[in-house]
């Protein structure tokens, strides 16, 4: 933008420019303009909102004071860049800047005519004509814009003072026009006339002299001569060279070639044998010819006889890279006694005479690819050729080459065209200019005319584009671009490169139309079938058909065919599908150039398969317009391990009733099932073996009925006790120990516990069976095993699995060392307590808890007592032993019946009597209540509530008392008198204490199998 300042006064200023150049941004929607007070760095916006015109008053000036000015275009993409901010001015009033400026005022003329002539490779020189009216001149501008493109570059930001301006840091070979504007106090003048498009190329000049001149062979009358091409051309391909000669001991030189020798090579004849001769050349290019080389060393016309080859000639690089390079080089003129055979390449940093052969074998090829090189370092390299006969001369030393690539070096790219298929190989070029050429090589062979491969250059870029690529096509290909510092790229086109792009190429010339999915099929909800495929893309100009069993259906009854653009999907639905819709089915599409078909065949199995399918769903269609089941009978399995059967209910109402039924016989839940919920289940609680079965659930109303069944046996009743293994593994405590009078028991208690449940006990990792010394079981609360009669052998680390057939929930207990001794003590105690227990004296059977009889009467009490050894039995009378006499008599017969007889009882009689058994592991007290009447008196209610009464007949000259099935309780009785022994009373092995306690804890939960005789050493009678 051109910013430029009118109506200067001095509190304001009206700024004014030109719109910037777009190309693709979004339209510009206003401007911001910054001043910024001449000797400052500080830019303060002018406008707060955007002006979308393109000048702008600016106020608020102060009088005297010189300010700079500058625009910023503003889009919806945001704000650009400043534009270049325009010449001083000073705020001041106009009647004095006119006697300040006299009659210079105004900005200047537009400069005149504009020349760009070439002057390096990277630079043009510009000039033009001053302004006819210069006013003050401060300076130029100079732009500049690439031929074909919109934009304007600054080539300079200071006014420049000369007409004349080398304008640097071009793109070589690239076009270019400029312009200048002139500058002065009062702004910038308009742009001059473009200049004429000028290619950026050095400027043309006289090549200079060739240099490295060498003897490749000699007959004795000729020689033949190379050498190096001049290390600047001059701005113009080198054309043509001049030779000229003289012997070694004379001034005067003499021409050898009339006409120019194109190439560095050249056989001068008519010399004489054995005379030293010298020889310098210059080389010519459009500007002319340039200087003389310097003579050659003095060269000796003597003919060559040697067997060796001679030296190879015109070493050249390409491919200069950071690490590597490609060296090439020509055939020795002079092969000696036989032909050339191989070379041997050396190489040496320059400034280094330490050279190193870089192939252990000769190579037959005139090039070689070196590696491993340094980057930026510089090296020379030389060749011998090898024959029959051994080594040949050594070449002349290469220029020195620096491994390093040039800035913006690309390599070769194959490819295939979108458009024909054609396979290619590309490259563009870093550097080029007018001159230059694409020179293409196959194995650093040049192509040329080679009807196997075109070649094509525009601008650029070069392809090499082949005709009909195969196998005799592969190879290294290179490019060098011609007249440049060694631009050059190869590539290796290898046989899996080139298959994959042969395939592409088939693809581009015989397209398809892509496919996302091919012809498939799938059911719909009432039975209907859908054929489909989905392209990846479709024209809204595609065509289509469907062909079943070689016949072209169309839209109509029965089936509909439709597309989709925009998804790409092409289908065709059939409304009832039957045994006659067997058959192969195929979809052909036309799209453009483009064309494919699928197919899809429908037939045996595959086909059952799908009538069967086609037929479920209609029949669910026609299930579902009545109450039916959404979710089919299924388990769950609840944290407390309850196997819920649940399913879920659809189109239900009050009225529908559901039913659960196992094996046909209907089973009535606690609570009844709610249909209106959605949802209705089963509890299974403590789920085993016996639940197995057929369980159905029946749904009905008058608009129909539907059943689900879930059969619970093989695999579904395992997946449910794999479901209760994982609620119950998880919740599995450690193992706790319990001491019995068997042995010790280990138990782990979890929510529930079924012997169905994949459990193993481990002993030391070794799994334990059940047995009579290891026992195991369990209840609904926990798992358990017993160790009988343990000893050390079963001291060790126990463990037990839950496996829910994918975990493994293990639980740990280590019985060994204190807990071990711990245990086995509790376990030797409780044993001896079960064992006296077992066998204290006691009453088995035969007294009644209370008698009841008349006067005069003979009573008799008789027991049956146990014991082991016999015991010993007592009676007491209202706790006072009872002596045998006449009126009362005790008798104790085999040790086993104890009797009490008293003669002709008396109302004396009546008391609380009882007999003690005991023997020396304890025994037991049993107490009878006996109630004596008198004739005439009613006879008296049994006391304390007892269930049994037994009574004398008064004719009878002895009643015998009939006991009760079970004893009542009874207490203890405690002795009152001295003569009564005191260890009558109890047993003499006391029962545990209450607060002795197992080594190992025991839970709240019991023991669910304690054995019988586990009781108090002296429990009361029930």
């Amino acid at each position: 933008m051109s910013v430029k300042a009118y109506d200067v006064n001095s509190d304001y200023v009206l700024v004014a420019w030109k719109p910037p150049n777009t190309v693709n941004e979004a339209p510009i929607t206003g401007y911001f303009v910054d001043r910024c007070e001449a000797g400052t760095d500080s830019w303060v916006q002018c406008n707060p909102a955007p002006v979308k015109v393109c000048k702008f008053p600016v106020s608020g000036l102060g009088v005297g004071h010189s300010y700079y000015f500058r625009v910023r275009a503003v889009n919806s993409a945001g704000i650009s860049r400043p534009s270049r901010k325009s010449s001083k001015v000073t705020a001041i009033d106009a009647a004095e800047s006119q006697r300040l400026q006299g009659t210079d005022e105004g900005v200047p003329s537009a400069p005149g005519k504009i020349v760009a002539t070439r002057n390096t490779k990277s630079s043009v020189f510009v000039q033009w004509e001053a302004p006819q009216h210069l006013k003050n001149l401060l300076g130029y501008y100079i732009d500049g814009r690439v031929v074909g493109a919109k934009e304007w570059f600054p080539c300079n930001h200071k006014p420049f003072r000369h007409n004349r301006f080398v304008v640097h840091g071009l793109i070589p070979g690239e076009s270019y026009v400029f312009r200048v504007q002139a500058v002065n106090i009062f702004g910038l003048s308009e742009e001059s006339q473009e200049s004429s498009p000028i290619a950026v190329e050095p400027a043309l000049a006289t090549p200079s002299a060739p240099y490295g001149i060498t003897m490749l062979s000699c007959d004795g009358s000729s020689m033949t001569l190379a050498w190096k091409k001049p290390k600047h051309s001059g701005g113009s391909k080198v054309n043509a060279y001049y030779i000229d000669k003289r012997d070694a001991d004379t001034l005067v030189w003499k021409e050898v070639n009339l006409a120019a020798v194109t190439e560095r090579i050249c056989t001068v004849d008519n010399l004489t044998e054995g005379t030293f001769y010298e020889f310098r050349i210059q080389a010519a290019n459009l500007a002319g010819v340039g200087l003389p080389s310097a003579p050659s060393m003095p060269l000796k016309c003597e003919a060559w006889t040697m067997e060796e080859p001679g030296p190879a000639y015109d070493l050249g690089f390409r491919e200069v890279r950071g690490q590597s390079l490609v060296i090439l080089w020509k055939a020795p003129v002079y092969t000696g006694a036989s032909a050339v055979t191989g070379y041997f390449v050396d190489m040496a940093k320059k400034g280094s005479s330490e050279f190193v052969t870089l192939n252990g074998d000769p190579v037959s090829h005139r090039y070689l690819q070196v590696t491993g090189l340094e980057e930026g370092s510089s090296y020379v390299f030389r060749v011998r050729a090898v024959n029959s006969e051994g080594v040949g001369k050594t070449s002349e030393l290469s220029e020195p080459v620096c491994a390093k690539a040039l800035p913006g070096t690309t390599e070769i790219v194959a490819g295939v065209d979108e458009e024909t298929g054609d396979v290619f190989l590309s490259f563009e070029a870093c550097e080029i200019c007018e001159t230059s050429k694409f020179e293409w090589s196959k194995n650093y062979k040049p192509i040329g005319d080679c009807p196997r491969a075109t070649i094509t250059a525009k601008g650029r870029t070069s392809r090499l584009t082949f005709t009909n690529p195969d196998k005799d096509d592969l190879g290294r290909y290179s490019v060098v671009v011609t007249d440049t510092d060694g631009v050059s790229s190869s590539y290796t086109l290898t046989e899996d490169a080139l298959n994959t792009m042969l395939e592409l190429s088939y693809a581009i010339r015989h397209p398809v139309v892509p496919l996302k999915h091919n012809l498939n099929y799938e059911i719909l909800e009432k039975g209907h079938v859908r054929f489909w495929l989905q392209a990846v893309k479709l024209s809204p100009s595609v065509s289509y058909r469907f062909i079943v069993n070689d016949k072209a259906v169309t839209s109509g009854e029965g089936q509909k065919i439709s597309h989709d653009v925009a998804s790409g999907v092409i289908q065709m639905t059939v409304d009832h599908f039957t045994r006659a819709n067997e058959g192969t089915y195929t979809v052909q599409i036309n799209d453009g150039k483009a064309k494919t078909q699928s197919s899809l065949v429908l037939v045996g199995d595959a086909f059952k398969a799908a009538l069967k399918e086609a037929e479920f769903q209609r029949k669910e269609h026609i299930r579902k317009q009545g109450p039916h089941f959404s979710e089919y009978l299924d388990f769950t399995v609840t944290e407390d391990c309850t196997v819920m059967l649940t399913c879920k209910v659809a189109n239900v109402k009050k009225d529908t009733a559901f039913h659960w039924y196992k094996e046909d016989d209907e089973i009535v839940p606690e609570t009844a099932p709610n249909v209106m919920s959605g949802s209705c289940a089963l509890p299974l609680p403590l789920f085993s073996r016996k639940d197995q079965g057929v369980y159905k659930a029946v749904l009905s109303d008058d608009k129909g009925k539907d059943t689900s069944v879930f059969d619970i046996s093989g695999k579904v009743f395992d997946d449910i006790i794999n479901a209760i293994a994982r609620n119950a593994g998880a919740s599995a405590s450690e193992l706790v120990m319990q001491c019995t009078p068997e042995g010790i028991r280990l138990q782990c208690y979890m929510n529930y516990y079924t012997e169905e449940m994949k459990t193993v006990w481990k002993h030391k990792e070794s799994k334990i069976a059940s047995s009579e010394k290891m026992r195991i079981g369990g209840t609904a609360e926990m798992a358990w095993m017993q160790i009988c009669d343990p000893s050390d052998k079963e001291k060790g680390h126990y463990a037990i699995e839950i496996s829910d057939g994918v975990t493994t929930h293990t639980r740990t207990f280590d019985l060994s060392g204190q807990a071990y001794t711990d245990a086995y003590e509790e376990y030797l105690r409780l044993k001896a307590a079960a064992f006296a227990e077992k066998n204290r004296g006691r009453v088995v059977g035969g007294l009644p808890d209370v008698v009841t009889i008349m006067e005069e009467k003979s009573l008799s009490l008789t027991c049956t007592v146990w014991g082991e050894p016999t015991p010993e039995v007592t009676w007491f009378k209202n706790e006072q032993e009872v002596a045998s006499n006449e009126h009362t008599r005790v008798t104790f017969d085999g040790g086993k019946f104890a009797s009490l007889v008293i003669n002709k009882v008396t109302t004396d009689d009546s008391g609380k009597y009882s007999i003690n058994v005991r023997n020396k592991y304890g025994g037991e007290f049993v107490e009878i209540t006996v109630s004596v009447y008198r004739h005439g008196e009613p006879i008296p209610e049994p006391k304390l509530g007892q269930p049994r009464t037994a009574a004398a007949a008064a004719a009878a000259p002895q009643a015998q008392p009939v006991p009760p099935k079970s004893p009542a309780p009874a207490k203890t009785p405690t002795p009152s008198k001295p003569q009564t022994p005191a260890q009558s009373a109890k047993s003499p092995t006391p029962a545990p204490s209450p607060g002795t306690k197992s080594p190992t804890p025991p839970r709240s939960v019991k023991s669910p199998t304690p054995p019988r005789f586990m009781k108090s050493p002296t429990p009361p009678r029930k």
